[in-house]
């Protein structure tokens, strides 16, 4: 790596995109995983959508404590 580089010609915000929607990825530990997988497979289902919904539930019961 360069003691110092040269930002002279360089553009502020060239890449930013306000509205940009990221999808960042979740890790399941291996136990979480095989749960989730195999209600996916059950309901014929894709992962992604089983863990929303469960996440979903658990907000649910979550206001319901509150």
């Amino acid at each position: 790596m360069k003691k110092e580089y040269d930002f002279s010609n360089g553009e502020r915000g060239k890449f930013f995109k306000p509205n940009t929607k990221l999808n960042l990825p979740i890790y399941l530990d291996d136990e979480a995983f095989t749960f989730v997988n195999k209600v996916a497979k059950a309901k014929k289902s894709d992962i992604s959508f089983i863990v929303n919904q469960l996440i979903h539930s658990d907000m649910q019961i979550a206001k319901t404590i509150q």
